[in-house]
């Protein structure tokens, strides 16, 4: 075949009225295609918008199990210091050996990182002879939870729902 009967001009008038539907077909993936593309980009950009340290933590959500996040949305249901957010966690797991829940050495450096970044703020307090450290989201981490609920909730995929649902919370048959 020579590169003339390659190209096809959408707009050309030219065409076998037969081809009509072959035409708008093409104009219609083309389309499609282009939609695709513009989304992609948006998707991309507001992604590229969000602060730095929002970028970090949804990146963070691809490495199992997302604890910061996790951890930022406990202290957002209330008051809460760091042996409270372990034993949340634990008491939430399933009793198996072979899983580990989070351990001091992995809940506290997140804890210093959250607070750090202005997310949380933590203040000592006395208990008797203990002194517990509690903590509390700060507005910019409720900001930042809200961000990233809408980067999810504006941009997930089927397949991703269907993989939570179905290795999550779905009873296994």
């Amino acid at each position: 075949m020579d590169d003339e009967k390659l190209s096809i001009n959408i707009d050309s008038k030219e065409f076998n009225p037969d081809n009509e539907g072959l035409i708008e077909s093409l104009k219609k993936t083309m389309n499609e295609h282009k939609k695709m593309h513009e989304d992609y980009h948006e998707h991309k950009n507001r992604f590229k918008n969000l602060p730095k340290y929002d970028r970090k933590l949804l990146k963070g959500m691809m490495k199992a199990p997302g604890f910061k996040i996790m951890i930022l949305w406990l202290i957002k249901k209330g008051r809460v210091h760091g042996y409270d957010i372990m034993t949340q966690l634990q008491g939430d797991s399933v009793a198996d050996d072979k899983l580990k829940t989070p351990s001091p050495s992995k809940i506290y450096p997140i804890l210093h990182d959250l607070e750090k970044n202005g997310l949380i703020e933590g203040t000592w307090e006395y208990h008797g002879k203990r002194k517990l450290k509690y903590y509390e989201i700060t507005v910019e981490g409720i900001n930042t939870l809200s961000r990233i609920k809408n980067v999810y909730k504006n941009h997930r995929s089927k397949l991703l729902e269907e993989f939570m649902r179905d290795m999550f919370f779905k009873e296994d048959e």
